[in-house]
């Protein structure tokens, strides 16, 4: 028999061309100061117990998928960084037989990020 492979953690970065003014634009995005800077140029956020969002200083990635945060109320939240971040950010998104709500933005770097919300 196989073995299976038990993972505990997950890590995701995203890369930003500068890193003091993305520093200031991810504390507002996620309401709150980096929990762990390890070095100059990177910064991470435990968002659930065991994820974490990397932001490092580099080269942003053309067309990259879009990072979902999940949240409890998406219309309190879309409203909040519209206003913190001065962005737009598109209106919701629904699907018939999806239990979820959605919608994208892309932050200064030109990173997609995402909210999402459970609807079931």
């Amino acid at each position: 028999m196989k073995a299976i492979h038990r993972y505990e953690g997950v890590t995701f970065q995203l890369r930003i061309s500068d890193y003091q003014e993305g520093l200031q634009w991810y504390k507002k995005l996620l309401n709150r100061n980096p929990d762990f800077i390890p070095h100059e140029g990177f910064a991470e956020w435990e968002l659930i117990p065991g994820a974490w969002l990397q932001v490092a200083e580099g080269k942003p990635p053309i067309d990259s998928a879009p990072i979902r945060l999940g949240v409890i109320n998406i219309n309190e939240e879309r409203q909040r960084l519209m206003q913190e971040l001065e962005i737009h950010i598109e209106e919701i998104q629904t699907r018939e037989g999806v239990p979820a709500a959605w919608c994208t933005f892309k932050d200064p770097f030109g990173n997609d990020i995402g909210l999402y919300q459970d609807l079931s």
